[in-house]
């Protein structure tokens, strides 16, 4: 089966890139998810990407027809009503897949539509930024997908033939479930380090002790992911740590700049995760707890 039909849930900075991506190959018919209110109040808005307007088809799901694909990007505090705007459009052969942090969303999209035509994805190396109704970035890094059980090859097939014919940067991966914990890695590290410091890319590196606190907090996340199965290793942390070094010194994770802006952050993706994992395998994880409750305090301030 060929993919004519997209919808996206979520406009953040991924979902944007995404959708204009999709929107410039001229092959897809493109839509974005949300509810009714939402939809009245964003339904003429422009949006400037690179330098280029661009509008987008807005739908409810009071207006839901099965998709061939939905592409959900949203906040992990959002997936909830993601869920639920977006059932509608969810037929029998509805492919899914999410773009959120973390390795839980999947889990709880098979939860809600069952296990069939849903795939792990994560992305790397993307650096979009939206604020507002602008949208920049200069890299749309990578989308890294795989399917966990062979009742989901078909589909992975159909989302890599579609990336191919879109010209969409994307891995096939083998064992998607490392490459998920392997960027779980690297954001348990850098992104709540920054956050709990209060610094930037470099300055998470310049200041010992938050440097320390963020390769125990990684090797946390090493010993945990060895309990469910994942084999990541002292291999995986070096080469995260490589990746964090080669970062602009004054750039800031998305933790930090949810911090500075005031918003909720995905603490609970991150050091949430791997405390309570921790908990179900006996491991302890003291960097992880202490950084969730600084996290969860500094929240409470806003």
């Amino acid at each position: 089966m060929k993919i004519n039909k997209v919808a996206i849930v979520g406009m953040g900075a991924l979902g944007l890139m995404y959708g204009e991506h999709i929107q410039n190959a001229g092959t897809t018919e493109l839509c974005f998810i949300m509810d009714k209110e939402r939809k009245a109040r964003h339904l003429h808005d422009k949006y400037i990407i690179n330098d280029v307007e661009k509008q987008f088809k807005l739908v409810s799901p009071e207006e839901g027809m099965p998709v061939d694909l939905i592409i959900v990007a949203t906040k992990f505090g959002g997936l909830k009503d993601a869920m639920e705007e977006m059932a509608p459009f969810v037929g029998p052969d509805t492919i899914i897949f999410s773009v959120l942090n973390g390795i839980t969303s999947e889990e709880l999209m098979m939860a809600r539509f069952g296990t069939k035509n849903i795939l792990h994805c994560v992305v790397l190396g993307m650096d979009a930024v939206r604020e507002g109704t602008i949208l920049t970035y200069q890299h749309k890094g990578v989308v890294k997908i795989g399917a966990v059980a062979a009742e989901n090859q078909a589909a992975l097939t159909q989302v890599c033939e579609f990336f191919e014919s879109i010209a969409l940067p994307y891995s096939k991966e083998q064992d998607i479930l490392h490459a998920l914990w392997a960027k779980l890695l690297l954001n348990v590290g850098i992104n709540q380090t920054c956050m709990i410091y209060e610094t930037s890319y470099g300055g998470a590196f310049d200041n010992e002790e938050a440097r320390t606190n963020m390769y125990a907090a990684m090797h946390e996340v090493i010993d945990v992911a060895k309990a469910e199965g994942v084999n990541l290793t002292e291999a995986d942390f070096e080469g995260s740590v490589k990746v964090l070094k080669g970062l602009a010194y004054d750039g800031l994770p998305s933790m930090r700049q949810d911090g500075l802006a005031k918003r909720k952050t995905e603490v609970d993706l991150f050091a949430g995760t791997i405390v309570a994992l921790g908990k179900k395998h006996n491991i302890p994880t003291p960097v992880n707890c202490f950084y969730y409750q600084r996290v969860k305090e500094m929240e409470a301030k806003y």
